[in-house]
């Protein structure tokens, strides 16, 4: 019989730290430095800004994200700079639903010219959008996911996570169609789809949430909307996705911590140039025989 004291429970962001603390919203163990005091008690910092809807209601109301107090600083840039690109395409082509001129030549992503030494290509394609549906549905899909995700990574990590994925979705919509004109910020969407799977995943241990079926809806609208003569980039969709769940799992990592908590750190750099440099040489390997 062991006369060992019983451990207590570490916390979830502190692994090296003993609790007797923990979240009344999730469970989760935390320590003294994590915790915020509520009205129904302790609460981690991913439900720090939880508000539960009135009881009597019968119907809770949804949870209130931090989105107010940060403003999404990130994702209202990226939106502001895509449609002030949009518009001077807009200008320097046809009109609003026909976007075109010596920009749009310049920066959109096509094998021929990245093999003639157009890398900058990579990048640049995925603040182009091709006519102005196309804008408006990535950039509400951007206003949609790109705040919570923001919220929660952080303002740097997040730009990051959609610069390097916007990159990734360019190496496979190259991989797949090199020869084939491509525009939009699709790929970078993905990719902050596929953080918040991790994200899903590292807060519920669970991969079946609203993030997986978000993923799968989209993915399968992709294929049956080409299936009937379609044009939508897959290859840049899927490369995108890699790109932002292997970006988020640096950035955590590679489970041994939390993707939304402290620096980015060695292992997260790492990852980052390791994405980036992967989608590059994947790019040049594809398109090397175009020139």
């Amino acid at each position: 019989m062991s006369t060992a004291q019983p451990s207590l429970p570490r916390c979830y962001r502190h692994p090296d730290r003993e609790t007797g603390l923990s979240c009344a919203e999730c469970g989760r163990p935390i320590c003294t430095e994590c915790l915020t005091m509520s009205p129904v008690g302790p609460r981690c910092p991913d439900h720090a800004g939880a508000r539960r809807g009135p009881i009597g209601g019968g119907i809770a109301r949804a949870r209130e994200t931090r989105i107010g107090a940060s403003r999404a600083l990130v994702t209202k840039a990226l939106i502001l700079v895509n449609v002030v690109i949009y518009l001077i395409t807009a200008v320097q082509g046809n009109g609003i639903n026909s976007p075109g001129g010596s920009l749009y030549i310049k920066w959109i992503l096509y094998g021929p010219f990245v093999a003639d030494g157009d890398w900058w290509r990579l990048v640049t394609a995925m603040f182009l959008h091709g006519f102005f549906l196309h804008l408006a549905l990535n950039m509400l899909a951007l206003w949609w996911i790109g705040g919570p995700v923001e919220e929660y990574l952080g303002r740097t990590r997040f730009l990051l996570l959609y610069l390097v994925s916007g990159l990734a979705g360019s190496a496979g919509a190259l991989l797949v169609s090199p020869e084939t004109p491509v525009v939009g910020a699709s790929g970078a969407i993905f990719g902050i789809l596929g953080a918040m799977l991790i994200l899903e995943w590292q807060a519920t241990g669970k991969l079946g949430g609203a993030a997986a079926t978000l993923i799968i809806v989209n993915l399968g609208f992709n294929f049956v909307y080409n299936g009937t003569g379609g044009n939508i980039a897959i290859g840049g969709h899927i490369g995108g996705l890699i790109g932002g769940i292997l970006v988020t799992l640096s950035f955590a990592q590679w489970g041994r911590g939390h993707a939304a908590y402290g620096r980015v750190g060695v292992t997260g750099w790492l990852g980052l140039v390791a994405v980036a440099a992967l989608s590059v040489l994947l790019s040049y390997w594809k398109v090397r025989g175009l020139a």
